[in-house]
């Protein structure tokens, strides 16, 4: 991975709104250019009643109706990386008010792992065309006057990004509030080692860039928070605080993630997000179904 790049423009400093769905404990975002109306959507969330097979688009249309009431003109919406704890509304927000779906190149591993593991055949597609533009560690894009970057940080997965948009850093499941601690690293293609180095990689921004969590959930009862700083995360974080050492972080990463269970929306969730946020194709009835595999995963 190449080294932070020199881009960090602190004195750019985008407008965030966040939008918490209670159900998957996920915060997205709308990250506005406060020189423009441009802004992207950071990690936005469809709704499943599982049990009962439903889709729906509350919380999607929340955000579309932020952006149509400000007057915003859509030109982003980001993936930090395949989220197996909630669905991708990227699709229904971009037929909705456009924009273009950006995920880390490395979805094509994701997608030959999963693609295997939901026995997709050869009509499921495993090169990433499924999204408008796969970033590269490094790469550029402008929302609006804003430069953002996005950094490559796998460990919790092979495809995790996180994206700097001025003085915001977009961090995905890579981090958690301080009190949070990190990622797991135990899904196929996750490594804690790998995930230790990629948050010292966010670690090295300067120490007031603002940081801005994918999730949140309230430990020890505490009102749920989104947004801390480099500075917080390295003085208070509880697994990678400075001071700790790689071998004791994977240490104690690997015994943690050894007992936890897998997320609720496991299944639909990587089925739907490593095509972009697209629903299966329908069989000949027109009917769309998820897959289940038993005993693999």
């Amino acid at each position: 991975m190449n080294a932070i790049p020199h881009r960090v423009e602190l004195a750019v400093k985008p407008e965030v709104t966040a939008f918490f769905d209670a159900p998957t404990n996920t915060i997205s975002y709308v990250v506005k250019d406060p020189a423009s109306a441009a802004c992207a959507v950071v990690d936005s969330v469809m709704d499943i009643d599982y049990a009962a097979g439903r889709i729906t688009h509350g919380s999607a249309d929340a955000i579309i109706a932020h952006i149509e009431q400000h007057g915003l003109r859509l030109e982003w919406l980001i993936e930090t990386h395949v989220h197996a704890d909630h669905l991708s509304a990227a699709p229904y927000i971009q037929g909705k008010l456009g924009g273009k779906i950006g995920i880390g190149e490395q979805i094509t591993v994701v997608q030959n792992v999963f693609g295997k593991v939901f026995n997709e055949g050869t009509e499921f597609r495993r090169d990433g065309s499924q999204f408008d533009r796969l970033f590269k560690d490094g790469d550029t894009y402008a929302i609006g006057g804003m430069t953002a970057f996005a950094l490559h940080t796998p460990g919790h997965t092979p495809a995790c990004m996180t994206h700097v948009i001025g003085d915001a850093a977009f961090v995905g499941d890579t981090l958690f509030m301080p009190d949070g601690g990190s990622a797991r690293a135990d899904f196929p293609g996750g490594d804690a080692r790998t995930l230790f180095r990629s948050i010292h990689r966010v670690l090295k921004l300067p120490p007031e860039t603002r940081l801005f969590m994918c999730h949140d959930y309230g430990p020890n009862g505490r009102d749920i928070k989104w947004e801390t700083t480099v500075a917080e995360e390295r003085a208070h974080n509880i697994h990678v605080k400075d001071g700790v050492t790689e071998d004791a972080f994977v240490a104690m990463r690997e015994a943690r993630d050894a007992t936890l269970g897998m997320p609720r929306l496991i299944i639909p969730s990587l089925q739907v997000n490593m095509r972009a946020g697209a629903l299966p194709p329908p069989d000949d009835s027109g009917t769309r179904f998820l897959k289940v595999p038993v005993n693999v995963l």
